[in-house]
């Protein structure tokens, strides 16, 4: 443990006024900014006005801070202001109709705080623990579904058949977004239609901009929400 940073004259210096709420919500404020290749301790303790040493006393490692980080913006889902959609299907305090109506809000509040923490959804991925807020987004999600009327063997289908939609994001095999696909020349690209005409065609007719990964543009992932969302619902009916 790094020993306490002092002044000249033997004072403690800014590690005082400093909080781990407070280095949190700098930090994140400086991914936002900067995505995480602009975060290290040093960084935030630049931004903070604070010796870096000082920021040990409140989080262990970059490793701590970033499931601090995580965390916070997952916490934040919960005040997510509502979407101004039409018949407000995006707002789940607007919905009091189908659960699926309902889910369907959570999940795209969730997105919308992912959006503007683009970052988080790499932090989250890359866990293999969730962390408080993430159980605690579980937990609401698990609400809508009993209270739907969805028994616990389908909740439980569920919870693995979303994935990390369940947290506003898509993770595909292979990011297919157009800066992370190399351009063949004009003969290899000939080539490739040929011994895989369906392939090309479908590469050379869609395009996705991939905001929190490989394919993973709104359109996208609304669809598949909307497609998982319609099967659970067939298969609660006919349980």
């Amino acid at each position: 443990m790094p020993r306490r940073a002092t002044s000249a004259a033997g004072k403690p210096r800014a590690t005082a006024r400093l909080s781990k709420d407070g280095i949190v919500a700098a930090a994140v404020q400086l991914a936002d900014r900067e995505g995480l290749a602009g975060l290290s301790m040093r960084r935030l303790a630049q931004h903070l006005e604070v010796d870096a040493m000082s920021l040990y006393y409140h989080v262990r490692d970059k490793g701590t801070l970033l499931a601090a980080m995580a965390d916070a913006v997952v916490a934040s889902i919960a005040t997510e202001k509502p979407a101004v959609a039409p018949a407000g299907i995006d707002s789940v305090a607007a919905v009091d109709g189908l659960w699926t109506d309902r889910l369907r809000a959570l999940i795209m509040q969730a997105r919308r705080t992912m959006l503007r923490h683009p970052w988080a959804a790499r932090v989250l991925a890359e866990r293999d623990t969730p962390t408080p807020a993430v159980l605690a987004h579980l937990e609401r999600m698990l609400a809508v579904m009993r209270d739907g009327g969805c028994s616990l063997d389908l909740c439980h289908h569920a919870i693995h058949l979303f994935g990390s939609r369940i947290l506003g994001f898509g993770q595909d095999l292979f990011d297919d977004a157009p800066a992370g696909t190399p351009t063949p020349a004009d003969g290899q690209a000939q080539a490739f239609a040929a011994t895989m005409p369906h392939i090309a065609e479908l590469a050379a007719a869609v395009t996705h901009d991939g905001a929190l990964g490989g394919c993973d543009d709104d359109g996208e992932f609304a669809f598949a929400l909307d497609l998982l969302l319609d099967g659970l619902e067939r298969r609660r009916l006919a349980a």
